[in-house]
């Protein structure tokens, strides 16, 4: 079956039904918008926040019922994306399951440390779960998303996820092992590339440019390169030699880097970043067992 075909068997919202979006921040707001934008229909769309200035703010910008007292919305919906903090999560799935979830409905979690099977447990039901991480480039269309399954959800249920993050960027479905790792770089990612750009906005000022022209230069350039390694397949490293041409400039401005270690730093950022997403979903006794192990030398 071709995928078009699987697109139209198998759609984002069911006949009848709605679509919920719990915790109206920047991603939860992001997501609505590119779901608007893909031409799920506005009046299929509500969102829920414990914030009630959140929801105030969300509904006036997307046109949509944005509430704090969501739950009498739950039994029709059948999708749901749990866009809150990793702490939440316990709070939200116990609302969930006592508003009356459907054990159709599809659940869409893009707390970030929080595996599958962590968030099964906090429902209690077999409903199917996909799992989510994208980044904040989402924002403006740019984003990049790697979804999994749970236990109970179905290649359909993927699909029907990657359809919705493909509306604000590109979307890969990954093992759900390779998560953390996956957090630490493309969703911490956006930082990492922020403080490069920074560092050589700076630079092109402590050489004479405005700073203006400087970080417009910088951010066109980083977009640019960016580009060039996703339209031409080619290795970064024999892109890196396009531009470095013998006893020029840029040779010299590469050993500079490569004296400063920059690969082994932002190394270093990634591993750091992998260890820390591993904690963060985690139940409070693992978290506990695992600081005893540390304070024990383990």
């Amino acid at each position: 079956m071709s995928t078009d075909s699987s697109k139209a068997a198998v759609p984002v919202i069911g006949e009848g039904m709605t679509l919920g979006v719990i915790g109206a921040g920047v991603m939860g707001r992001t997501l609505i918008r590119g779901m608007i934008a893909s031409g799920i229909p506005q009046d299929r769309l509500w969102a829920g926040d414990k914030n009630g200035s959140a929801c105030d703010e969300a509904g006036n910008l997307l046109k949509i019922p944005v509430e704090a007292e969501y739950q009498a919305r739950v039994p029709s919906a059948d999708v749901i994306l749990l866009c809150v903090k990793p702490g939440d999560a316990p709070a939200v799935m116990a609302a969930l399951r006592n508003a009356g979830l459907r054990r159709e409905t599809l659940l869409i979690s893009i707390l970030a440390g929080v595996a599958t099977d962590r968030l099964e447990s906090l429902l209690g039901t077999e409903n199917p779960v996909v799992r989510a991480m994208p980044n904040t480039p989402a924002i403006v269309g740019e984003g990049m998303t790697v979804v999994c399954r749970g236990r109970y959800a179905s290649k359909a249920d993927l699909d029907r996820a990657k359809r919705i993050f493909d509306g604000v960027g590109i979307c890969l479905p990954i093992d759900e092992i390779h998560f953390n790792a996956i957090t630490a770089l493309s969703g911490s990612g956006p930082a990492y590339q922020y403080l490069i750009m920074e560092a050589l906005a700076d630079a092109g000022v402590r050489v004479g440019l405005p700073r203006h022209l400087a970080l417009t230069l910088v951010a066109q350039t980083a977009l640019g390169a960016a580009k060039m390694v996703l339209d031409t397949g080619r290795h970064p490293a024999s892109l890196r030699d396009d531009v470095t041409t013998p006893a020029g400039c840029t040779i010299g401005g590469l050993l500079m880097l490569e004296d400063g270690r920059i690969r082994s730093v932002l190394a270093r950022a990634v591993e750091e970043a992998t260890k820390i997403a591993a904690h963060l979903g985690a139940a409070p006794s693992k978290i506990s067992e695992t600081a005893g192990a540390q304070r024990a030398g383990h």
